[in-house]
């Protein structure tokens, strides 16, 4: 590598912070810049994390010439602005996931990165895992027949309690859904990544378990209980938790459980996948174990060893068999396939690698949540995914 690559970060909340570990685990990305929303925050941000630059607005470090590539992990409400601004400047970007809390906002985006003809990227960093790349490559070999059914969770307690509370449940800058849009997103580009089948048409039933909550004075970052400051009482009108039925183009069935007031389950994202002669189970609180069943021999659990799996995952494992990979180290396998990618410059309309999840994808994930929403408001009813879920 004889081109250093600059990164520019805005939004150095829970997340950015991993944005900073993976890109520098790749060794020829220089993180030059943090943008947070004061001068004073983005300093204090930039020293913690050993970063040379700090701005206190995102439009200043875009106009940064060092930096090359935008990672935008800001609330949901700011990632338009934001990318847009990036895409302008013509920078490479990276998004944290939703891409955009509207159909019509990703489109948007979607249509200014292919203008500006740059690499565009969204992190649904599950698919980095070396056993999901081997369940996909099993998938796609046929070695458990034709996929007709996929069912799974995504289940968290961090919202269990009244005094529980994110800006991720108000609408205005979370979107109006909150657990679907948030977690539920994961699971379902993970299993059409998986399984490669789309999901076109949803049948949701939403709730929303507590209708009030006390929201600190001071903003609290992910999964932060926050202390014993004052509280104000806000009504909650977006989802805690949900139950989705789906339909796969490619005519599989399917069902997942979504839900962040779930007591004793700190991130307990799973799928199942049942085609003619077999299933594969991975469950990301156990990701270094891949359940395989069987109907005419004996079930099985393939490890996460190197040696056992086929060339397309090996090159995610890192580690020899016994040695646990984990959330950080499929995060960083997001970050080698998007910066390998831009390093060899080359166009989105080249093939990607696996793990690479683009705008193109971050639109669809967009068009999934709405049309859950929208199943749920017409009564739980069958709704088709695409731009005409949209129209009201």
């Amino acid at each position: 590598m004889t081109r250093r690559i600059g990164m520019g970060l805005v939004g150095p909340g829970f997340v950015g912070a991993h944005h900073i570990d993976a890109v520098r685990r790749l060794g020829y990305v220089d993180v030059v810049a943090i943008a947070a929303s004061s001068d004073a925050s983005a300093r204090k941000k930039a020293e913690a994390l050993g970063v040379p630059k700090a701005y206190g607005s995102y439009q200043a470090l875009v106009a940064d010439p060092d930096v090359h590539v935008v990672h935008n992990t800001t609330p949901n409400y700011l990632h338009v602005p934001v990318v847009r601004a990036a895409l302008a400047a013509r920078k490479h970007v990276i998004s944290d996931k939703p891409l955009a809390v509207t159909p019509a906002d990703a489109r948007l985006l979607l249509d200014a990165a292919n203008e500006a003809r740059v690499v565009h990227a969204v992190t649904f960093n599950y698919r980095g895992n070396p056993l999901v790349q081997q369940a996909r490559e099993m998938i796609a070999a046929g070695d458990i027949g034709h996929v007709h059914f996929v069912h799974g969770a995504y289940l968290q307690d961090w919202l269990l309690q009244p005094t529980d509370f994110s800006w991720r449940l108000e609408p205005e800058k979370g979107g109006a859904s909150s657990a679907v849009g948030d977690i539920g997103s994961h699971w379902c580009d993970l299993v059409q990544h998986v399984v490669g089948q789309r999901i076109v048409e949803v049948l949701a039933d939403l709730t929303t378990v507590i209708g009030t909550r006390l929201k600190p004075a001071a903003s609290t970052e992910a999964f932060s209980r926050g202390g014993d400051e004052e509280r104000q009482p806000v009504a909650i009108e977006s989802e805690d938790l949900a139950t989705i039925l789906l339909r796969f183009d490619g005519g599989a069935k399917g069902s997942v459980s979504v839900g962040q007031v779930c007591a004793g389950h700190k991130n307990g994202l799973w799928f199942e996948a049942s085609g003619r002669t077999g299933s594969l189970r991975w469950d990301q609180e156990r990701q270094n174990d891949l359940w395989i069943g069987r109907r005419d021999g004996p079930n099985a659990v393939l490890p996460k060893d190197p040696s056992l799996l086929v060339p397309a995952a090996r090159r995610y494992a890192h580690l020899p068999g016994g040695h646990q990979e984990a959330w950080a180290d499929a995060f960083c396998n997001v970050m080698r396939d998007v910066y390998g990618f831009i390093a060899e410059g080359r166009q989105m309309s080249d093939h990607r690698p696996p793990a690479f999840a683009s705008f193109e994808d971050g639109y669809h994930s967009a068009c999934v949540v709405d049309a859950v929403l929208e199943s749920h408001r017409r009564g739980a009813v069958w709704t088709r995914v695409g731009e005409e879920a949209t129209v009201r």
